[in-house]
């Protein structure tokens, strides 16, 4: 009669390998709650930079009170003239110009951020109420027809991210086998798929953008180029936590940190740094420059995008190296191995030699 064997230890084992896998999971939940939570769960303008328009006693008066009745939250200037607010809304440097009077007008900047504008709006809204005055709103850069709220442009981040952070997870896991320069080429590939992917999103299937379309592709390209490059060439280090790696770098600081909901002005600190450099910002802020405001600036959110695909060439070319030490240690320490056995064998062939 057979005697049933224990499945204790293997079971065990296994349970030990599934709990320290679930480890992975659980980060990411903390993560995408401290993040998302933390950058979008109260926003509340803090600097946000708006015009008065005037010269006169009265304007400096109201731009002072304004100023003071805020708390930090506005920071108020006067300009001379309305062309002089325009040019500054186009140029991105204020959010809202205020033109007081018996019929007062309000110019915003929709473009550069519909939630940025909302909160501007809500601000002189009392202003003209206090006066009895009906305010008129003139939007000088709109968005486009096709993205009426202004976060198309988000959403097109997102599907850009979500396609190359995903590809990283197939070439590092798939792929591992692989040598570095056919995975450094995949990336490449994958990036020119996602990219064209959503070009097609923002141009004829959704109509985000109105213009300037071959620019938005390039900056997909790049974007998305950055992202690839950087998870393959972090997979050699991080192995198993690569795919939390990529999700805290490109989903957790980047979407929270680009703008596309919530500019920096309505945000905590933390995310307004992040702003000035991460890779998601320099995207939506690239299109949004590139699409709505003639360029202006576009060359600084290129180079951002550029210097993260710099980053992610060096981190495959050091991964590459790494890569291949590591190889030549393993192939070192097979031969020891054969070389070890060959000798112990020889040896045994000689001691039977003696016995005989």
């Amino acid at each position: 009669m057979e005697v049933p064997v224990s499945a204790g230890p293997s079971t065990n084992g296994a349970l030990r390998h599934v709990l320290g896998h679930l480890l992975t999971p659980l980060l990411m939940c903390v993560g995408m709650g401290l993040a998302y939570l933390g950058a979008f769960h109260a926003p509340a303008p803090h600097d946000l930079r708006v015009d008065v328009v005037g010269s006169g006693p009265s304007a400096q008066v109201l731009a002072q009170t304004l100023q003071d009745k805020g708390a930090g939250a506005l920071d108020v200037r006067t300009v001379a003239d309305r062309e002089t607010a325009v040019a500054s809304l186009r140029e991105q440097g204020s959010f809202g110009a205020y033109i007081p009077g018996q019929k007062p007008e309000l110019l915003v900047a929709s473009g550069s951020s519909d939630t940025s504008a909302m909160a501007v709006e809500k601000v002189f809204t009392k202003v003209a109420a206090a006066q009895d005055a009906p305010l008129k709103v003139t939007d000088v850069a709109p968005v486009g027809s096709g993205d009426p709220t202004g976060q198309g442009i988000f959403f097109l981040l997102v599907a850009l991210s979500i396609g190359s952070y995903a590809s990283v997870a197939v070439i590092g896991g798939a792929g591992a086998v692989l040598p570095m320069r056919i995975r450094a080429l995949l990336a490449a590939a994958m990036s020119l798929v996602v990219s064209l992917i959503g070009t097609l999103f923002a141009g004829p299937a959704f109509h985000l953008v109105d213009q300037g379309l071959g620019g938005v592709w390039a900056m997909s390209w790049l974007y998305a180029a950055g992202i690839l490059l950087v998870g393959v060439g972090l997979h050699t280090f991080l192995r198993r936590w690569t795919t939390l790696g990529v999700m805290v770098l490109f989903v957790m600081l980047n979407f929270t940190s680009s703008g596309g909901i919530y500019r920096p002005e309505l945000q905590p600190g933390f995310f307004g740094a992040l702003h000035a450099f991460w890779n998601g910002a320099g995207f939506v802020e690239g299109v949004r420059s590139h699409v709505y405001f003639g360029g202006h600036a576009l060359g600084g959110h290129v180079l951002v995008l550029a210097l993260w695909f710099l980053v992610g060439a060096a981190l495959v070319v050091t991964a590459g190296a790494v890569e291949a030490r590591r190889s030549g240690a393993e192939k070192a320490a097979g031969k020891a191995e054969e070389k070890a056995g060959a000798a112990e064998e020889s040896e045994e062939e000689m001691e039977e030699a003696v016995a005989v």
